[in-house]
């Protein structure tokens, strides 16, 4: 996950981006490889050559045979013999999603995210049973939140977004939301406005919090960027999107809908802009009013430089007055529909997409415009129950989503049973205007039985079998049927994954995670504040994969899938330890009280341990990325204070404490662990020993300070794995009561 596969074409693409930045020659569009109804069949190259990356040993065993697409939609086709698997399908994409089936349902054999099995193939692939054929259920797949950049990672090399681009098209996803270099668009669109090049670059935040700038909640922060940053940004964004075009695949673009710096309107006269208030606790961007004349340039602008830079889209994302956004005497619709007219004029016929989140979209935006010309994603269809989309949004084409990440948190989980049910039900409903899947976890990586059943479902015409799919999804995972896998994985279904609606998407988060306090609940100011689940189906799972063959233990599936369960086993610890820590601490019992802390501090340094033997959880890669993207030493600098914030503060101090978004991107790591939350839970337990020793209120500690003075730092973290997961596992599976202790709390 470093950018050293960048840098040997950086200068030449940097350059390129230099060259659209300031030219309005424009360089032709790679068209998506796809067939129309009725038209040419497509290359399938981008496919084969997915599949050499993929399945190095094996691709070439694998036949892939292009297919118009009919007017019902994509389909795909597996058959052949043992060594010679013929892939049909209707997009190069669509084949890497036959192969894919091939290998779950044929091979027996996982190639997730994260974690693969494929070592486990035979030299000779398997003879499919049969001729099989599925056809997708809904045209629209989508993937990825506004916030995947932040908290993925904004700071990844063309490698790794190539392996992520390969196993969202493996898993049937034909609609990508890219944001990358999204920031050379306003760069060079807002220089015709007024703006200097300095201005902008203090405007524009440091990469990882840019999510949060487009979706027009704050500015500012952990800049200035620097120009050959953005022109790096824009060489890669360019690259991803060009690729998902190359297999058919849809790059869904940022649209404009009027952010604009301060001092926009005594630059343009005419324009009228909107303040926005305040963001918990950052300053919003103001927002120009749509309905005037300066709305229009600045769109027709900012989609010219967009086509120069990374060519055209089908569909365009834009989140009118996101979270708490202030309309003034703005009506809502009518600016609805001058968003949509600059869009249209700029690219007829494109789809403007918005998230289904909180109150947003508004019934005012859906009547203002041609709803055959929406989709909505939602982002809520698992989270509560009662909801009507047909009827709350008016008819409008909308996509059942799902957001069972947030921040990018580590824990386990997710309402996979409710999608396995709902999601049949509200598609073949009368009138259902449900037309796709949209997958939006606030940070991909982890997770990867749900990513996979989720993207599964548009596949299917009929409602899954939650017990069996994970009975099936037990044996392919490490390559070979296992009785302790299976076991395992049927705990994991009854526990984390079958967590109910109601209010939550996600299960809750560690504990040693939160700034400490005896009363803490939750890490996340937004997360669930009690377990989801019982505890001991994690517990009990761990005990069972450390029973796993030995032969299957090679699989990097296994390895991942071990050190997860094991850290989330340890992680529930803390929700039952926390409160004896308290009751012992609220009754003067200093004995007691020092043998929870010790036990506190201890599990901390197991957990740096566990996961400190798989790379995939690692602070020093995601601190090592950002520092490559530098050029100088403050350019290196100021990355990595932008990628340790975004975990720790967020923030400056307003929107970390009034705001409260500090440890919104918890996640238990290596390296985090030990040197930043076991820092603070340190300094806190001991603050408390010594008010129980003499008797005097605890030590007031400034944690904002002590936290950002973290940030700040530069010392250097591993970036390869150290020592044994299984044996570590087994020490964490030693540490635990045998009956997990009730948590405090709410349950569910």
């Amino acid at each position: 996950m470093t950018v050293r596969s960048l840098r040997p074409w950086a200068a030449v693409c940097a350059a390129i981006a230099l060259a659209l930045l300031t030219t309005t020659l424009t360089p032709s569009s790679s068209p998506a490889a796809v067939s129309p109804p009725g038209g040419p069949a497509f290359s399938p190259h981008s496919a084969r050559a997915a599949l050499a990356r993929l399945l190095p040993r094996h691709a070439s065993q694998i036949t892939l045979v292009p297919a118009r697409r009919p007017a019902s939609g994509d389909w795909f086709g597996v058959s052949g013999r043992a060594g010679h698997v013929r892939v049909t399908g209707t997009s190069p994409a669509v084949l890497l999603s036959g192969v894919n089936w091939y290998l779950k349902y044929t091979a027996r054999v996982d190639l997730g995210w994260p974690g693969r099995s494929t070592a486990k193939l035979p030299r000779t692939l398997p003879a499919p049973d049969g001729t099989v054929r599925r056809q997708a259920s809904v045209p629209h797949r989508f993937a990825l939140n506004d916030t995947d950049d932040g908290y993925s990672g904004a700071y990844r090399d063309w490698a790794s977004y190539e392996r992520q681009i390969d196993l969202l098209a493996l898993h049937g996803v034909n609609e990508v939301f890219v944001q990358m270099g999204a920031d050379a668009v306003y760069y060079a669109t807002l220089q015709e406005f007024g703006y200097s090049k300095k201005e902008l670059r203090a405007w524009i935040p440091g990469p990882a919090h840019q999510p949060w700038w487009l979706m027009q909640n704050m500015s500012g922060f952990a800049g200035p960027v620097s120009e050959r940053l953005i022109e790096d940004r824009a060489a890669l964004g360019r690259r991803i999107a060009n690729r998902l075009r190359e297999l058919g695949m849809t790059p869904v673009l940022p649209g404009y809908y009027g952010t604009v710096p301060p001092g926009f309107a005594e630059r343009n006269p005419g324009g009228t802009v909107v303040p926005q208030g305040q963001w918990v606790g950052f300053e919003r961007p103001d927002w120009l009013d749509p309905r005037t004349g300066v709305f229009s340039r600045v769109a027709a602008s900012f989609y010219r430089h967009q086509r120069e830079l990374f060519g055209d889209s089908a569909m365009y994302k834009m989140d009118l007055l996101h979270e708490g956004g202030r309309p003034g005497d703005v009506p809502v619709g009518d600016a609805a529909r001058a968003v949509m007219n600059a869009l249209q004029t700029a690219h007829p016929g494109a789809v403007w997409t918005l998230i289904g989140w909180q109150n947003n979209p508004s019934t005012q935006i859906i009547d203002a415009v041609d709803r055959s010309r929406l989709l909505i994603v939602d982002g809520l269809s698992d989270r509560y129950d009662g909801l009507d989309r047909e009827t709350t949004w008016h008819g409008a084409p909308y996509a059942f989503g799902t957001i069972p990440n947030f921040g990018g948190h580590t824990t386990v989980g997710a309402n996979t049973a409710v999608w396995a049910e709902r999601f049949d039900r509200w598609r073949t409903k009368p009138g259902s205007a449900l037309a796709g899947i949209a997958y939006l976890p606030e940070g991909t990586g982890g997770n990867p039985v749900a990513y996979e059943l989720f993207t599964e479902l548009a596949w299917r015409s009929a409602p899954v079998d939650h017990s069996a799919w994970f009975a099936a999804y037990a044996e392919r995972r490490y390559g070979r049927a296992d009785p302790h896998a299976a076991r395992a994985w049927e705990l994991l279904r009854a526990g984390p994954y079958s967590m109910p609606s109601g209010k939550w998407s996600e299960a809750q988060d560690s504990l040693f995670t939160a700034r400490p306090r005896l009363t803490a609940a939750s890490a996340a100011s937004w997360s669930p504040g009690a377990m989801r689940y019982d505890p001991d189906t994690v517990r009990e799972a761990l005990a069972e994969l450390l029973q796993v063959a030995p032969a299957l233990r090679t699989t990097d599936a296994y390895r991942f899938d071990l050190v997860d369960v094991a850290r989330q086993a340890l992680a529930n610890r803390s929700r039952s330890l926390l409160p004896e820590i308290e009751e012992a601490y609220e009754a003067g019992d200093l004995p007691g009280f020092r043998a929870g802390a010790a036990e506190w501090k201890s599990d901390l340094a197991l957990l740096d341990r566990l996961l400190a033997t798989d790379t995939r959880f690692l602070l020093g890669p995601w601190l090592e990325d950002a520092r490559s993207w530098g050029r100088t030493a403050a350019e290196k600098d100021a990355a990595e204070f932008d990628a340790r914030s975004i975990l720790t503060t967020w923030g400056d101090r307003s929107g970390s404490d009034a705001g409260g978004l500090r440890d919104y991107a918890n996640r238990e790591w290596s390296g985090l662990v030990r040197d930043f939350y076991a820092m603070r839970w340190t300094t806190y337990l001991d603050s408390l020993d010594t008010a129980l020793v003499t008797g005097r209120p605890p030590a007031a500690v400034d944690w904002f300070a002590l936290e950002n003075a973290w940030n700040q730092r530069h010392d250097r973290y591993p970036v390869e794995a150290s020592g044994d997961p299984v044996a570590t596992a087994a020490e964490v599976l030693d540490a635990l009561p045998a009956t997990a202790p009730a948590a405090s709390g709410e349950a569910r």
